[in-house]
């Protein structure tokens, strides 16, 4: 294997076949205020089969010493950008363990093997990089949070996002992508293995490399497609507003956990009791690094909320707590219940607001018919346009008067004008039938 240091990715591909970025590599498209793609602006058409010839002769590396961490800091420096992957384990711990990384600079896998390296000078580097390409980087960029401390990245061109647009497919597989975009194969049946064994076997690394190898390609194939049909401006603002949202999930406060188990249906008391059991959850599994789910798998937790339990009987027979959880903590659990029934009900977390429900389909037929009619306008799949989460956070603002500066982020970027003159019209000409159906009384 080579061990010589790796210039640009450019210089790993022809220039009949790399994009109009070498011209501008200090700084990535960013998006624009409309949706036209002026001729000059489109980069040639990428000849796959000689992307894919550079891909299998790239060079690889494993770095198993600091020491071999300052090619790939010099690559990265250079490279315009990179493509990236990790393999980690996570299945009995509540903090991942980082196994492997694997960088793509274009013409130069690097395989740094985690467990061996201080990576600070890395995290450092990856975001100073113009274009970082993961596909389904919510896993990878949970990790690079919680390991880096860096704030969000503003460099991620996430290629499940993109292909999204081009499929209205939200979350097609590394696999069928490379199959649909680029006509290659590769086996995924290690995904799951031991990523912390050494050394790796043979198709474990050979996994590894593929899951980065072609990486450059798909994303040379994607840019030149959306770029053509007016879309990559969006889908670089849509990644970098989900790389956004990974960093805010990764930084929940242990308080807050519980409103991601919490139902409209719960009473307030039940919020508060949620809220105390999902918050001592978090607390032990952090502290005996161990799964969420180790210490109380969900529908235990829903059947809490639900039966109440007031002694160590309730608890066994009313609930599916692990027999040997319960034994260790059933104590202090009951304790943390107690006191969260104890509470004033004026100490209780609020409600959650109810979503919105109706027999009568003219306001969702309304807003879809509007959503329809924007995705088909501007060539973007209406799923994509529009997510489920996003409209139900939209119907809440309008039906409870609310400001729009509390609207979702997702519709604050170049989705926001659409909203503001179309969308938020037709909410408001059904308003009460969607404050109806939201359960607010009207006179």
């Amino acid at each position: 294997m080579s061990n010589h240091a790796s210039t640009a990715s450019t210089a790993a591909i022809p220039s009949n076949l790399s994009d109009n970025t070498a011209a501008t590599d200090d700084e990535p498209s960013k998006p624009s205020v409309n949706n036209e793609v002026a001729p000059a602006d489109l980069p040639p058409e990428p000849d796959i089969d000689a992307l894919l010839d550079i891909a299998d002769e790239a060079a690889v590396t494993w770095v198993r010493q600091q020491d071999g961490l300052k090619e790939v800091i010099d690559a990265l420096a250079t490279c315009g950008r990179v493509a990236l992957d990790t393999e980690f384990i996570k299945r009995d711990t509540y903090y991942p363990r980082l196994a492997l990384v694997q960088l793509n600079t274009g013409n130069h896998i690097y395989l740094l093997d985690a467990p061996q390296l201080q990576l600070a000078e890395l995290w450092q580097a990856l975001m100073k990089v113009d274009v970082a390409i993961w596909h389904a980087c919510g896993e990878d960029l949970g990790i690079f949070y919680l390991l880096s401390g860096c704030p969000p990245l503003t460099n991620i061109f996430d290629t499940q996002i993109a292909l999204s647009y081009l499929t209205g497919q939200l979350q097609m597989g590394y696999q069928q992508a490379l199959d649909d975009q680029l006509d290659m194969h590769i086996d995924k049946e290690h995904s799951q293995s031991d990523w912390l064994q050494r050394p790796l076997s043979d198709e474990q690394e050979q996994y590894a490399i593929d899951d980065v190898r072609f990486l450059p390609a798909l994303y040379l194939s994607l840019e030149y497609e959306l770029k053509k049909q007016g879309l990559f401006e969006y889908v670089w603002a849509d990644c970098q507003l989900y790389a956004s949202d990974l960093y805010d999930a990764q930084h929940v406060e242990d308080e807050a956990m519980y409103l991601t188990m919490a139902d409209y249906r719960y009473t307030s008391e039940q919020m508060a009791i949620l809220q105390a059991v999902a918050t001592w959850r978090e607390e032990l599994a952090r502290a005996t690094n161990q799964p969420r789910t180790f210490v109380i798998k969900k529908q235990a937790v829903r059947e809490i909320i639900t039966e109440k339990p007031n002694s160590m009987r309730e608890l066994a027979h009313k609930t599916t707590m692990h027999r040997s959880m319960l034994r260790l903590y059933g104590e202090e659990l009951l304790k943390v219940i107690k006191e969260a029934k104890n509470l004033h009900p004026a100490e209780h977390p609020d409600c959650l607001l109810p979503p919105y429900r109706s027999k009568n389909k003219v306001l969702s037929k309304a807003v879809q018919h509007a959503i329809d009619k924007q995705a088909e306008k501007i060539g973007v799949p209406a799923n994509v346009l529009m997510r489920k989460k996003w409209l139900a956070q939209l119907y809440e603002v309008m039906a409870f008067d609310k400001d729009l500066s509390e609207l979702p982020e997702g519709l604050k970027g170049w989705r926001n004008e659409w909203v503001m003159q179309t969308l938020i019209p037709v909410i408001q000409a059904h308003k009460t039938e969607l404050q109806q159906g939201m359960g607010i009384n009207v006179r």
